[in-house]
Order: structure tokens, then C-alpha cells, then sequence
């Protein structure tokens, strides 16, 4: 499976009200594994960020201007996004501001060439209720090392994101091992371990953790007053 993890910087906070965007990062992901063939640029906007915006990302409206604009970049931007998953960190915000681009040069939505998008907050608000799910947060709480980041920057971004979506996803279903070294041109065979043919052990229970077991039920049954389901079925 190929995964693009997406960063957008930009000049304000509105694509429908003029801002633009001035900075995209992506992380290729294949098989949940980084490929290292990112995408990077820095975009002229061909207009000025708002003063809140640069204290965010620190990127100069001087610096931008000989940089190239968004329809000179549009085709390799597509051509690398094209048929992939996008994982993205609050992708409405993202994606508005790549549909609006889209638009000024009479292309489809983004969401047209992939296919699919992650939303990586939504799964934080779901994981991680009532908890801050910002990236940095996310970062300390699962243990990715940001201490680079004193500024937003769309790659290093997508770089911290690619991180905090493995790890947020880190399961059984994902494993994954290499099969053997290959022409490294075509990168490590990948073979995906189907967990079902494993012949696990059945570890039991031995008397102290039964004792335990038992104990831990008999304080629930007690507290719901003989209404456990275990009692009832074994009424029954």
C-alpha cells in the first residue's frame, strides 16, 4: 500500500478568503515503510502572509518571492500524490487549500486522484478523548522526538506525522517482515505474515491469578447486587 503523509504551510487560515500556500511536504510511506522518495517546495503565493502566520511557520515573504508558484508545480504535485492514501493531521484544512488551488487552474479536487484520505486528529479525538491531539502532543505522548521543531515546516511535518501515524497504528495486522535483500532499485521485498497460521501457545491461568480472578469477579458481583451477566447465564 502506498501512503502519502501531507503537510501544507500557508499564509493565513482561509483558502476561500485569498491565502495561498506557500510551503508543501510529503512523505512516502510503502507498506509502512519510508521510501525516502518525498516531496518538497517552498510556493510563491504571490501574495503577503498575515502576521499571525509568520509567527508560525517563520517563512519570510522575501524568501518566497523567486520561488516557483503553484501552476508550475501542479503536475509533479499531482503526479506524486496520484492513486495514494493520504494521511494528513486535520485534512479539511489541507485539502481545501489544495482544492482551491485546483481550482484556480480548472483541475479536479485532490480527493478525485487518490485514493482516500486519513484524517490522523480524527483518530487522535477518538484514540485520546478529551486530550490535546496536537502534533506536538502527539509526539510526546507517543514517544516521537520533535525537539527539532521550534517552527511549523511542511516536510518536517509530514516527517513527525509519518511517526505518530505508525505508531498510532502499531498492531498485529500490521506486521510486516522482509523477505530477503533484492535489487535494491527495487527496494526490500516486503511480505505481510498472516498471524492466523501462527501456531500460538494457551498459557493458563495458574492458581495464584485464578484465586485473583476470582476475587476480582466476586467484588463486582457484589457491587451490582447478584446481577452480573456470569450469574444470570449460569441460572439460566
Amino acid at each position: 500500500m502506498r501512503q502519502i503523509v501531507l503537510d501544507t504551510e500557508t499564509t493565513g487560515l482561509s483558502a476561500e478568503n485569498g491565502d495561498r500556500i506557500i510551503e508543501i511536504g510529503c512523505v512516502e510511506l510503502l507498506n509502512r515503510k519510508f521510501t525516502g522518495n518525498n516531496l518538497h517546495h517552498y510556493i510563491n503565493p504571490e501574495r503577503d502572509s498575515h502576521e499571525d502566520a509568520l509567527k508560525v511557520h517563520g517563512i519570510s515573504n522575501e524568501f518566497l518571492r523567486d520561488k516557483p508558484k503553484f501552476a508550475q508545480l501542479a503536475d509533479e504535485i499531482l503526479d506524486y500524490l496520484a492513486g495514494a492514501e493520504l494521511i494528513i493531521h486535520n485534512a479539511p484544512f489541507d485539502i481545501a487549500f489544495l482544492n482551491k488551488e485546483l481550482e484556480r487552474l480548472g483541475r479536479p479536487p485532490v480527493k478525485t486522484l487518490v485514493s482516500g484520505v486519513i484524517d490522523t486528529l480524527v483518530m487522535a479525538k477518538e484514540m485520546y478523548p478529551g486530550k490535546r491531539n496536537g502534533l506536538d502532543a502527539l509526539c510526546d505522548r507517543l514517544g516521537v522526538d520533535n525537539s527539532g521543531r521550534t517552527l511549523h515546516g511542511a516536510l518536517l511535518d509530514a516527517e513527525l506525522l509519518a511517526d505518530v501515524y505508525i505508531n498510532m497504528t502499531r498492531g498485529q495486522d500490521a506486521l510486516i517482515m522482509e523477505a530477503g535483500p533484492t535489487d535494491k532499485s527495487e527496494g526490500p521485498a516486503l511480505e505481510q505474515v498472516d498471524l492466523r497460521l501462527l501456531d500460538l501457545p494457551v498459557l493458563l491461568a495458574n492458581e495464584q491469578e485464578a484465586a485473583a480472578h476470582d476475587a476480582v469477579l466476586a467484588d463486582i458481583d457484589k457491587a451490582s447486587k447478584g446481577k452480573t451477566l456470569w450469574r444470570t447465564a449460569a441460572a439460566v
